[in-house]
């Protein structure tokens, strides 16, 4: 059975910075939709202790979404040295499609029928599918990719997350903060070498009370049109949904890999708040009877980079790979972890290991 290995990797980091000035103007509503009467400065600075998030990128009004992932695609294939004529399926995560400046989705044709189309690609038997999965779409497009090369049905695929966030926020909800834009994609083959790539896998998917814990609805502002709907976050209630069972899935997948923690070099989680993700960083150490870790184990973007859904783990592996990453590298033939979270519930995780 072939096994399956990153051969390039691309990412998009749109250049327009978002810092906190441009915030300085919003008037913010609470979630019952009453106007929260503190200083924006507060609110801001408050905002930023929690997440950490001192700036995030946008796309330019002219961009889209296809517009970040073929760019980041078209990187991971000069990458990888690879005639894209070769590739066999096209996996595009995202959550909202190609978002227009009003805010509208639309995913017809698909993300990942626009991109081959941008590639250029002309060969008819390359078949393009959409993982609309929430935050973790990018993680589960690796493990669809993974399950394809060894039903024997691939040998080359590209994968792409690629989110427009800034498009889908509510003017008046202090989450929207959180969100940014950006792309990344990579190549994987199928290869016969043993005990290399991705070899273990786990996804779990609650949606039963946990399903609205991410939703869209209409603004926190009931004064203006409730008609167009937004990205809303349940700030509380993913937090303890995330520290309770995202520690949990990472360990279980460890374990399916028969390793421990200390056999991983890197773990690169999904980033929406800083403060959580050292939360279950820790719970997972705690797993293994570790009360301390080395913490550049979590390489953090969100700080400059801000939540880019799908897009967040394939850029910090993009960055990490080619050493633009400070302090940062993958050990030759080590372990890494690939884990996220997000609306559904879905979490899921990948051991990966570098030929």
């Amino acid at each position: 059975m072939p096994n399956t290995i990153i051969i390039g990797s691309g990412s998009y980091i749109p250049t327009k910075v978002i810092g906190r000035e441009h915030f300085m103007d919003s008037d913010f509503y609470t979630d019952e939709g009453d106007k929260i009467n503190k200083p924006n400065e507060e609110i801001i600075q408050k905002f930023i202790e929690i997440t950490e998030i001192e700036n995030r990128r946008y796309l330019e009004d002219d961009e889209y979404n296809s517009d970040l992932g073929f760019r980041a695609a078209k990187e991971a294939i000069y990458d990888a040295q690879i005639d894209p004529e070769t590739i066999d399926y096209i996996i595009y995560a995202s959550n909202f499609g190609e978002v227009d400046k009003n805010g509208m989705s639309n995913f017809m044709p698909s993300m990942s029928a626009r991109v081959k189309n941008k590639l250029g690609i002309k060969n008819r038997r390359c078949i393009n599918y959409d993982m609309i999965f929430g935050c973790p779409g990018w993680v589960e497009a690796m493990i669809l990719a993974n399950t394809l090369i060894k039903a024997n049905k691939a040998k080359l695929i590209l994968v792409v997350g690629s989110e427009t966030l800034s498009r889908v926020t509510d003017p008046y909800d202090r989450n929207k903060m959180i969100f940014a834009d950006g792309a990344g994609a990579v190549v994987v083959k199928a290869t016969d070498q043993e005990n290399v790539g991705i070899i273990a896998d786990a996804t779990i998917c609650d949606n039963d009370a946990e399903l609205n814990y991410l939703e869209n609805s209409p603004s926190l502002n009931k004064e203006v049109d409730q008609k167009p709907l937004y990205i809303r976050m349940h700030g509380r209630k993913i937090y303890e949904y995330a520290l309770k069972n995202v520690p949990d899935a990472i360990k279980e997948t460890i374990d399916k890999a028969g390793l421990t923690i200390d056999d991983i070099d890197k773990i690169l989680i999904h980033q929406a708040n800083a403060k959580m993700d050292y939360a279950m960083i820790s719970r997972l150490f705690k797993l293994y009877g570790k009360t301390d870790y080395d913490h550049d184990i979590a390489p953090m973007t969100i700080q400059q980079f801000g939540n880019s859904s799908v897009a967040t783990i394939p850029t910090m592996y993009d960055l990490i790979i080619k050493d633009e990453m400070k302090g940062h590298r993958f050990k030759e033939k080590g372990n890494i972890v690939f884990a996220s979270i997000g609306a559904g519930m879905n979490i899921n995780a990948i051991v990966y290991r570098f030929p």
